[in-house]
């Protein structure tokens, strides 16, 4: 019996080896400074479909003007107050990368270009308040917000020789006072279901997408918070001065140490607010930078940059056995919004019921602005895409085109 045991054993061996081996997982790649490209035959893709892909577009640009003041006062300059207060610039033609387990493997445009972003700037001012979940200097997000901040002195240079008629006017400002603001979650702004209520940097929060009712422009009542979602960036721009006040230094700065660099992302991006949003802080004049390109400023990144940070999001905030965002905040910002299933934390758009993106899987998801401008993450097939000046209404079919490439 001994001996037959031993035989089996033998025979079994074998085979053991072969499935642990088989199982043994690949160590997953992270870009260094030159970051490595593959054929798509290397990664298993159609090389023929994905350069059709690309080719789609190339032709699908966007068709709004290159100049980007020009196309500002062509949509959202003609709001109230809708005046740009930040810097615009002329946009480079579409550009695009593919990213398959980890490695590029097509690309497209001048992918240097240090670009606006638009609303792909929301992404990063979350991962910034994440930055400060994970480092105690906020509790809890179900915190209100007004805990958090306290008087800001807004930095204006003034005649002093005109004190007098300036007397009695308020020199602070507290954007989280009034009796709704007060109730107001880190969570809720973080969801854009805040319905916070003021004016910031001379923009109303009514005046941001304004309702086609005006009679409800100054009288509607205020939606309890947590309750109704509305994109906007007035709020956007109230919760970036709340992390400016729970950081204590400029956000940029911030992003700068704890992402971009430990990433390996150029020195080219620029995170840029507004011609009036500066504050004194702790006897410095420090600018609130602002959470898309809406009237101006925001993100201005290549294409490289947005691809890193997307393929950090997509391993879940970890870079090189680094956990550089907590697994915990990724998992918050992969979390549909209960009213609006299809929205995390600013700006990770989630494929809730494949109702974003009808081709892509379900758990994909993207971080999106204006132009448009997305970065588009799959966990399912290992992709990240960047894709730059496309038109909105293009962007399926081409993630569409993108997946046909990869059942090869």
């Amino acid at each position: 019996m001994r001996n037959i045991s031993l035989i089996i054993i033998a025979l079994i061996l074998p085979y053991t080896g072969i499935a642990q081996s088989k199982t043994k997982s690949t160590p997953i790649y992270y870009p260094q400074k030159e970051w490595e490209k593959k054929s798509p035959e290397e990664v298993g893709m159609n090389a023929a479909t994905l350069k059709q892909a690309i080719e789609f577009a190339i032709q699908a640009e966007s068709k709004t003007p290159k100049n980007l003041e020009e196309a500002h006062y062509q949509s959202f300059g003609r709001e109230p107050f809708g005046d740009g207060v930040g810097p615009f610039m002329e946009r480079g033609a579409a550009s695009g990368i593919i990213v398959k387990n980890g490695y590029i493997i097509g690309e497209w445009g001048d992918l240097h270009r240090t670009d606006m972003t638009f609303s792909v700037t929301k992404s990063f001012l979350s991962t910034v308040v994440g930055l400060a979940y994970d480092q105690g200097l906020i509790s809890d997000i179900l915190d209100p917000v007004y805990q958090y901040v306290p008087p800001v002195y807004v930095y204006e240079h003034k005649n002093a020789d005109n004190k007098a008629n300036q007397f009695g006017q308020p020199q602070m400002i507290t954007p989280f006072e009034t009796p709704h603001n007060r109730t107001v979650t880190w969570n809720d702004m973080l969801r854009q279901t805040s319905d916070w209520e003021g004016t910031l940097w001379g923009k109303p929060d009514w005046a941001d997408r304004p309702s086609n009712n005006r009679d409800e422009w100054l009288t509607r009542a205020r939606a309890k918070s947590g309750t109704v979602y509305e994109y906007n960036d007035v709020r956007v721009n109230a919760l970036a001065l709340a992390a400016l006040s729970v950081w204590r230094k400029p956000l940029p700065e911030v992003l700068k140490e704890k992402i971009m660099d430990p990433i390996g992302a150029s020195n080219t991006w620029r995170w840029y607010g507004y011609d009036n949003s500066w504050i004194v802080l702790d006897g410095q004049i420090v600018q609130s930078v602002s959470g898309g390109g809406h009237w101006g400023g925001g993100m201005f990144i290549g294409a490289y940059d947005m691809a890193r940070f997307g393929y950090l999001t997509l391993r879940r905030g970890k870079w090189e056995g680094k956990q550089l965002l907590s697994d915990k905040w990724v998992t918050w910002a992969l979390t549909p919004t209960p009213a609006q299933p299809t929205y995390g934390f600013m700006n990770w758009f989630l494929n809730t019921n494949k109702e974003y993106l009808p081709s892509a899987p379900e758990k994909s998801f993207v971080h999106i602005g204006n132009g448009t401008n997305m970065i588009y993450v799959d966990p399912d097939n290992d992709l990240v895409v960047v894709a730059r000046w496309i038109e909105r209404n293009k962007m399926d079919e081409f993630v569409k085109k993108i997946l046909v490439s990869n059942s090869k």
